[in-house]
């Protein structure tokens, strides 16, 4: 190790009781809900051991592991009150050690963080009948008898989890059961479980004592608490800086991870867990007063999104480890980079919280740029070099599909040429970036020329590519990643007197002074269009056809949408059709309908109608090349997926293989068409 590396502040071991962690960075414990039946099988092994092999000191599993049936998954969560975990989590903990990586879990009861139409079917209940608008239910207060089972459930996961081989656990106290009692806002109790705070930490001793008892004391122990719920009736700075240095103060857990705010709707949760055009590391000076107060090992994450952030958090003393955790997975290779010089190549984490907001619409957590997060069984985060012939590829189109195809050609070893129309790359990328809020997206772009760069990639601008231009490089694999060019909805007049989101988002057109834009695809792309007229003043209805507005994005990404039109007084209109717009004077005339009632329908006089509705591919190149080519353009799936040959013979004379990707096959997503750039690109 060089001297500077020798004196990063990130690569000091940290000693942590018995354990000696190698470096200062960790991933936090979060759910990727990647388990199967409640357990971590393959596919959650191999996440954590890829970023194991990347070279972080601990991975956090779980966010969180449940310890009773009466907490039941709310996405995802493993399932800690079950002996068939241990198994599993040995597997797990076995993979990581391998690279010297410490694993630990969070344990938690949910308490009204769920929903009582799960699994069981039981009864939510939480410290005093408080509903949690997120999940929606109603809960139940804990009983006495509920405490004592709940006491005894949180000790016996405790036991589970040490005999899995883990090196500590942790409890979740941020939104959750126990911290349910430490709260004003949360907790109305009158037994000795509710008023002072003594009676609201009751609960938590009870169960921390319970734990100590089953595991010893020198098995780790932490707990990841709010210290401070920025909110009027909640548990203050202060009182939160009491509760941690209780906590510290008690002999009875070994570390705290600090979080700042709550949980309970989508606008407050991005406060605790910010996204893209929020600030950054907002509550790492807090978790370092936090620190200073109790003089007890502190480990924090909140949008820490890049080394040199996550350094200073050391180097300053606020932090004793640093969670760099939606960064590991945009890239779990993050420490190793660092140690071999090549700080520069990290895969940044652009705040996009794809990841998070597939969980909490209940799906898997997957990076919007890093397709072989959660695949890791059959896509690899680092590319190998092809074994077989090595080929002159390409690539139409510098869009995040094409960009990456290129990129992975290249790191398998093939010489790679890039057409691109414009003078830039980017394609939606670059236009979705147009938005000041989600600038950092340019990121996706910029990481991948400055690989391809330093691929010996040749990149062509400013050239529409047709027939001639790509024959004459000789191509043997021509990847088609033109992208596509927005449609209007299907209106039954007036379809040239609309404006599309595109046209909105580039500046090519200024919103009007009342404008409607309609949307029926659900995405970023049109609520980016009403963000940007609603902040230029006009005066705007947003109509959806949906039972919701924007159906396609997650709850943390509609925060600040919603948060600019309910400042910009945006009106919104659901379960509402566009039928026709007509010029009526100087103004255009919506007319609008219902699929629930056939006839009913209102007017609306406007100044300018945009639309959003998707894109239809750019694909006369395509077609162009399909009767020239070997395969037509065919692709067979079933290979695609389960392995083998992809491309059927189909001309044998023919000089190359063809086959298109992301928006030129259909309007999709950034995430999409990163997918289908590797995949494929593998495949060469």
């Amino acid at each position: 190790m060089n001297i500077s590396l020798r004196n990063d502040p990130l690569l000091q071991p940290y000693q942590l009781k018995h354990l000696t962690l190698k470096n200062r960075v960790m991933s936090t414990s979060h759910e990727p809900a990647y388990s199967e039946d409640g357990m971590p099988k393959e596919r959650y092994r191999l996440y954590h051991a890829e970023k194991a092999k990347g070279g972080m000191a601990l991975t956090m599993t779980a966010g969180s592991a449940l310890v009773a049936r009466d907490s039941p998954a709310a996405f995802g969560n493993l399932q800690a009150y079950r002996d068939e975990i241990v198994p599993w989590l040995r597997e797990l903990a076995d993979a990581s050690h391998e690279y010297d990586c410490k694993v630990m879990i969070q344990l938690t009861h949910l308490g009204r963080r769920t929903g009582w139409n799960r699994a069981d079917w039981l009864p939510v209940l939480a410290a005093s009948p408080v509903r949690e608008p997120a999940h929606r239910s109603f809960p139940k207060e804990a009983e006495d008898w509920d405490i004592e089972r709940i006491v005894a459930d949180y000790a016996s996961a405790a036991e589970r989890m040490q005999a899995a081989g883990l090196d500590g656990i942790e409890f979740e106290a941020y939104g959750h059961l126990m911290d349910g009692f430490w709260s004003p806002a949360t907790n109305r109790r009158e037994d000795e479980y509710g008023g002072s705070l003594d009676n609201r930490l009751r609960f938590s001793f009870r169960v921390l004592d319970a734990v100590r008892a089953a595991v010893g004391p020198d098995f780790i122990v932490g707990i990841r608490m709010v210290a401070d719920e920025d909110l009027e009736q909640g548990i203050g700075k202060e009182e939160g800086v009491e509760i941690a240095k209780r906590l510290a103060g008690s002999g009875k857990v070994d570390f705290l991870n600090i979080i700042r705010g709550t949980i309970e709707t989508d606008a407050a949760l991005t406060k605790v867990i910010p996204i893209t055009g929020m600030r950054s590391a907002p509550h790492l000076d807090f978790a370092g007063e936090v620190r200073a107060a109790t003089k007890f090992p502190v480990f924090h994450a909140a949008r820490i999104s890049d080394v040199a952030t996550a350094r200073h958090a050391i180097a300053t003393g606020k932090l004793d480890m640093v969670g760099l955790t939606r960064p590991h997975i945009a890239d779990p290779y993050i420490i190793a980079k660092v140690m071999a010089g090549e700080e520069h190549r990290i895969r940044p984490c652009v705040g996009a919280t794809y990841c998070l907001d597939r969980i909490y619409e209940g799906g898997e957590a997957l990076c919007i740029h890093n397709a072989a997060t959660g695949r890791e069984a059959t896509i690899p985060h680092v590319i190998s070099r092809s074994d077989g012939p090595l080929k002159k590829v390409v690539v139409v189109g510098a869009g995040a599909a094409g960009l990456e195809a290129a990129r992975v050609a290249a790191e398998r070893g093939h010489s790679v040429t890039v057409l691109e129309a414009a003078p830039q790359a980017g394609g939606q990328v670059r236009l979705a970036a147009q938005n000041p809020r989600r600038k950092e997206l340019i990121g996706i772009v910029d990481w991948r020329l400055s690989e391809l760069e330093r691929l010996g990639v040749e990149m062509r601008y400013d050239v529409w590519a047709e027939t001639d231009d790509v024959i004459s490089l000789g191509p043997e694999v021509v990847v088609i990643a033109t992208g596509g060019l927005p449609q209007n909805p299907p209106l039954e007049a007036g379809g040239d007197l609309v404006t599309s989101s595109w046209d909105i988002i580039s500046g090519a057109v200024k919103p009007a002074e009342n404008v409607l834009l309609y949307d029926d695809n659900g995405g970023h792309q049109g609520m980016t269009a009403a963000e940007l007229i609603a902040n230029a003043g006009a005066k705007l209805e947003l109509v959806s056809p949906e039972r919701f507005f924007a159906p396609e994005m997650g709850g943390m990404n509609h925060v600040p949408y919603m948060r600019a039109f309910h400042e910009k007084g945006v009106r919104i209109t659901i379960n509402t059709r566009l039928k026709s717009v007509r010029r009526d004077g100087n103004q255009l005339v919506a007319t609008l309908g219902s699929d629930f009632a056939s006839g009913w329908s209102e007017e609306r006089r406007v100044d300018q109608v945009v639309a959003e509705h998707g894109t239809l591919p750019l694909d006369e190149l395509y077609f162009a090349l399909k009767p020239l080519s070997k395969n037509g353009g065919a692709v067979d799936y079933e290979r695609l997926v389960e392995g083998g040959e992809i491309f059927p013979t189909i001309r044998s004379e023919a000089a190359f293989t063809l086959f298109r990707i992301g928006d030129a096959v259909a309007a999709r997503n950034i995430h999409a068409a990163v997918y289908d750039g590797i995949r494929f690109g593998l495949r060469l």
